[in-house]
């Protein structure tokens, strides 16, 4: 999967660096915009998956760092709480303007407490999912309390966060105290989502339980069982961006895939040669499918090449004719699985004695059966697997027209 880096400004001139991930056909039904966590930065692991996870669910998403973070500009005692949802009104208006209005804001820890204020602010934004997220704006500022006498005395100072150095000032630590996030909870009047790990040592999941009860219907609740704050494993946080993404698709108009005409023919296949690459739709009356061409070979690698496809022509045909077989005999064949490799091979090594050596193409065509078989029945479905059409169609003689619509 690959991103698109983005520049975004906001509202104070920074320039907020940003990655719009898409789904395979490039085209997304649907924008959302992902709120990292307090002093992290948009290319956490967890944050990526959970980006590439929504875009499995037609989610064009923007990920990005706040101010004074990661590769966006600024510094970082900018990057107060209410700096945080200026930047998120940023790339909001950004999206407007550049791409479409989004629908979802998802935020992890701090960030999901930005994406519930943002939300409260923008009438575009249909649903809302936070992340082990605090129940107060001011829960992270036990990270810092001990320095805060010494903040007022000098204005400003050096803290340790995470384990890193950060110069924050009394403003910064100011700020966190100036939003009353239960009650623009109880007003927020839209779709939330939850998510919390029960044994989350950095945000307990009391906070979660105050969140869900602030919050008006439609409200749900999902717990990470066995996840860190951090969702550092990638099970749980693909696990939450799946969730996410199925759960979400109820507050959202369906889109219908725009389907190019057949035009009386089985499928037909398009290459926009001004927008992309290789990357190529294929079309049946009823089913759309990506192509496309590996980065070895200057593709974009969207979709399988023309070859994979092929060869899943071959394999599909293969298990489909395999199944009727058994059944009609009456046979276990429970599963077959077929493996198919696409190559050039000299006929010298395919040992064909030929007045004039050559390169052939070649097909290598591997089976195998789950069930209670004897050698015979297996032997006698590997005879059949090279009569399915496909096969036989491959092995013959093939013509082929071609003319100008």
């Amino acid at each position: 999967m690959k991103n698109t880096k983005l520049n975004i400004i906001n509202n104070k001139g920074h320039k907020l660096q940003a990655y719009l991930e898409l789904p395979a056909n490039q085209k997304p039904n649907y924008y959302a915009i992902f709120a990292h966590c307090f002093s992290c930065t948009s290319t956490l692991s967890a944050v990526k998956n959970i980006s590439r996870a929504l875009t499995n669910h037609g989610f064009g998403v923007v990920r990005f760092d706040f101010t004074g973070l990661g590769r966006s500009e600024g510094e970082f005692a900018e990057s107060h709480f209410s700096g945080n949802v200026d930047d998120l009104l940023a790339v909001d208006a950004y999206l407007k303007a550049n791409h479409q209005a989004p629908g979802l804001l998802v935020g992890h820890s701090l960030g999901g407490a930005a994406v519930i204020v943002a939300a409260s602010k923008l009438e575009n934004i249909k649903a809302v999912a936070t992340i082990g997220t605090p129940a107060t704006v001011n829960h992270v500022t036990h990270l810092f309390s001990h320095d805060v006498e010494e903040i007022k005395e000098k204005g400003e100072v050096r803290v340790n966060i995470g384990g890193r150095p950060f110069i924050i000032n009394e403003e910064f630590v100011n700020d966190f105290s100036k939003t009353d996030l239960p009650s623009i909870i109880k007003g927020l009047r839209k779709p939330i989502l939850v998510m919390h790990a029960p044994f989350d040592k950095v945000v307990g999941i009391e906070n979660a339980q105050e969140i869900y009860h602030h919050a008006k219907h439609p409200k749900s609740f999902v717990s990470l069982d066995g996840a860190d704050h951090l969702l550092s494993q990638s099970k749980d946080s693909l696990y939450a961006g799946n969730i996410i993404g199925s759960w979400v698709q109820r507050y959202f108009e369906p889109v219908d895939n725009a389907m190019i005409s057949t035009e009386g023919e089985q499928l037909v296949v398009h290459l926009n040669l001004v927008e992309d690459n290789f990357t190529t739709s294929i079309q049946t009356a009823k089913h759309a499918l990506i192509a496309d061409e590996p980065e070895s070979v200057g593709g974009d690698d969207f979709g399988p090449s023309p070859y994979d496809f092929l060869s899943a022509g071959l394999a599909a045909c293969t298990v489909m004719t395999l199944k009727l077989y058994a059944e009609r005999k009456k046979w276990d064949l429970q599963e077959v699985y077929a493996y198919i490799t696409y190559s050039k091979k000299h006929s010298d090594d395919l040992l064909i004695d030929i007045d004039k050596p050559t390169r052939f193409d070649h097909i290598s065509k591997r089976l195998k059966f789950v069930g209670d078989l004897d050698d015979k029945q297996k032997q006698r479905l590997k005879e059949i697997a090279s009569k399915c059409p496909v096969h036989r169609t491959l092995q013959s003689q093939i013509i082929i027209e071609t003319e100008l619509v």
